[in-house]
């Protein structure tokens, strides 16, 4: 099996996208909300996954940044943030 069909590469599956439009609600206020029960589910589950996506997404800070605030590589801060994506996505669209 090559590299790119391994689970850990997503196993085939296609590539997701998640932006502000992904998280859209009719209401502001229940974006916000859902954005937070899903966060905190997150930061119980996968905790450093959770601080890249609060450095990233509500502080506003690059990849450098953050992996230097948290002490890790840019890569590792990459593959957190995809996988958070992905992670958040996922839990909204099936809650």
């Amino acid at each position: 099996m090559g590299r790119k069909l391994t689970q850990r590469h997503g196993g085939g599956c296609g590539q997701v996208e998640l932006d502000e439009q992904a998280l859209a609600t009719p209401d502001p206020d229940q974006q916000l909300l859902a954005v937070h029960e899903v966060l905190d589910k997150l930061a119980t589950e996968h905790p450093a996954q959770a601080e890249v996506v609060k450095l990233r997404y509500f502080a506003g800070m690059t990849n450098e940044e953050t992996a230097q605030v948290l002490g890790v590589s840019v890569a590792t801060v990459k593959n957190y943030w995809t996988f958070a994506r992905t992670w958040i996505f996922h839990e909204i669209r099936n809650s």
